[in-house]
């Protein structure tokens, strides 16, 4: 039972880790603007939710890459942190 709690605890570090990088990627190279900059514009818009689920893209990648590889419970975590951001972006929007 150890086992499967540490890969799905595995697969939500990894989607932590791979929206966090998500949102680096946006705000230094999609961004226009430089990267205090875009951070500072995102605070004045309060666009926090919208910034957040453009970051969670790259877990659909990660996502994919546990289930070809047969990791269905790394995926499982995957999945969860993903529902868990997508709750926070919810929050986000509309409170």
């Amino acid at each position: 039972m150890g086992t499967l709690k540490n890969t799905i605890l595995k697969g939500i570090l990894v989607s932590l880790f791979a929206t966090f990088g998500g949102v680096f990627l946006y705000l230094e190279y999609i961004s226009r603007f430089g990267f205090y900059e875009t951070i500072d514009l995102v605070n004045e818009g309060k666009l926090y939710g919208k910034v957040l689920s453009l970051a969670a893209i790259p877990n659909l990648v990660v996502f994919f890459i546990y289930i070809k590889k047969k990791q269905d419970n790394s995926a499982k975590g995957v999945l969860l942190a993903t529902i868990l951001i997508a709750l926070t972006t919810f929050v986000l929007k509309f409170f």
